[in-house]
């Protein structure tokens, strides 16, 4: 037998491959480069010998590889980047307390640390949550029903690594990294669950109550919820909690939670902590950490607070997954979740992001946007470009999340579009249908300076795009005339 030497391979993608092979491209995909680009990333690369040809990323990882294209990387401190979902870290926040400058490193922190997190650290989140959520309940929360993990996503992948094979329901749109652990993990078969625009993207606990009656095993939810900025009422999230008690295990995302912006900036938190009945027994899983509460992004500290057996069967994972958190940052978090420095903390935290949110939204509505939705959370816009009074000519071509985002780059700003937050698992749907497609997600997390940079350009990109109906209006008057 001989060969020639030419090597094939039936993993790289054709020229004609798309996400859904049953429809030929929009006139908008073949107009935009954006459209091309997002389907090209996500149809996957050339591969190479043992690599996986479908290339895995969170939409911001995408947008910020866009914007390096443009010069973001060369010069980050010239962009607007209201597309990360990070708070600013530094100390400029009137009554929020000093963040370490330096840590001690113990001798014990030069050692591996257990997978689960060390104890004291452990014992303080319990602590918290007790204090914040538990007081006067019989059941409270002990030190060995929390494990610390290397940030938010970390705890995700544990959870998932650790859940027997089952149905997983999912609202969408939702945090776009989900997205990503549903597709890696065969023992999940995830189940979407769309919520409307026209209804304010609402979870109403009946439609949970369908879902379990149909077999869902699992619900995975961000509350206070990304990309929107709502967030699940406090009874209606005890009912949630009731239909899933015995039935169903519920995760909830809570690292928005110190971002309520409806109670008056009391520092009242968000949590479904405070509606678990028994520590044990509830299959109720709560993450969150030091990234967005006490903005604190790089220093990779988390935690789940659940049931005890949950707990130990993600200990266990951390020793094949991630290694665990780094053991200096651990010993250094345990002074700041003193509880009434917590509460301190938090009033501080919401008056100052209710400030820029408001100010956001004021600039947004002198822009022309009409925005419906209120965020009562989180540090998000979800802005709707339809919104924009007077519309915008069709000629503009930047009503659509991905071309906004595209025009955008031009004045250095970084926003996300919306697609990616329709979690699309597996890629198992063209997301060209999405009902996602016409909006972006804006973060007021950054400094107010940084904010007023993004703005301005988000509104020379809306001027520069209505001067283009005006020229092509007079252009028709000419010729008219003539």
């Amino acid at each position: 037998m001989s060969f020639s030497g030419r090597r094939l391979s039936i993993l790289r993608p054709s020229e004609n491959s798309r996400l859904s092979t049953s429809k030929e491209p929009t006139d908008n995909e073949l107009r935009s480069e954006t459209h091309r680009q997002f389907r090209a990333a996500h149809e996957g690369h050339r591969p190479h010998a043992g690599l996986d040809a479908s290339r895995a990323s969170t939409g911001v990882v995408w947008c910020t590889e866009r914007a390096c294209e443009h010069g973001y990387a060369e010069d980050p401190t010239g962009w607007a980047n209201l597309g990360q979902g990070a708070p600013e870290a530094d100390d400029e926040i009137e009554g929020s307390f000093p963040r370490p400058t330096s840590i001690p490193i113990t001798s014990a922190a030069r050692e591996y640390g257990p997978t689960a997190g060390i104890k004291p650290l452990r014992a303080a989140v319990a602590r918290l949550y007790n204090d914040h959520y538990r007081q006067g309940k019989d059941s409270q929360y002990t030190w060995e029903n929390v494990c610390i993990v290397p940030g938010g996503r970390a705890g995700l992948i544990r959870i998932a690594a650790i859940l027997g094979n089952s149905y997983l329901s999912f609202p969408i749109p939702d945090y776009s990294a989900y997205s990503e652990m549903l597709t890696l993990f065969k023992n999940i078969a995830p189940i979407p669950l769309p919520l409307s625009k026209d209804d304010h993207y609402h979870i109403h606990p009946n439609k949970i109550a369908e879902e379990i009656a149909r077999g869902t095993q699992v619900l995975l939810t961000s509350n206070p919820r990304n990309p929107t900025g709502h967030f699940v009422p406090q009874e209606e999230l005890v009912e949630i909690q009731d239909l899933c008690r015995d039935r169903a295990t519920l995760i909830l995302d809570e690292f928005y939670g110190g971002y309520n912006y409806t109670t008056g900036c009391d520092g009242s938190t968000i949590s479904g902590a405070a509606n678990v009945v028994d520590v044990n027994k509830d299959d109720v899983l709560l993450i969150d950490g030091l990234t967005k509460r006490f903005r604190l992004p790089g220093w990779r500290i988390a935690w789940v607070v659940g049931p005890k057996d949950f707990v130990d069967a993600l200990g266990s994972a951390g020793s094949y997954l991630d290694g665990g958190a780094n053991v200096p940052f651990q010993e250094a978090a345990i002074p700041m979740l003193e509880p009434s420095l917590v509460r301190t903390e938090m009033k501080a935290l919401q008056s100052h992001f209710m400030e820029k949110r408001d100010y956001v939204l004021g600039r947004l509505y002198d822009i022309g946007f009409r925005v419906q939705d209120i965020p009562g959370a989180t540090f998000y816009v979800w802005l709707d470009l339809t919104s924009l009074d007077p519309p915008l000519p069709p000629q503009a071509n930047i009503s659509d999340g991905l071309n906004f985002f595209n025009a955008l780059l031009s004045e250095k700003v970084i926003v996300v579009p919306g697609i990616f937050f329709d979690l699309n698992p597996a890629k198992r749907r063209d997301l060209f249908d999405s009902p996602c497609h016409h909006f972006v997600r804006l973060s007021y997390g950054p400094r107010m300076d940084v904010l007023k940079m993004g703005l301005d350009g988000i509104e020379r990109v809306v001027n520069r795009a209505r001067e283009m109906g005006v020229a092509k209006w007079e252009d028709e008057v000419a010729v008219s005339d003539d």
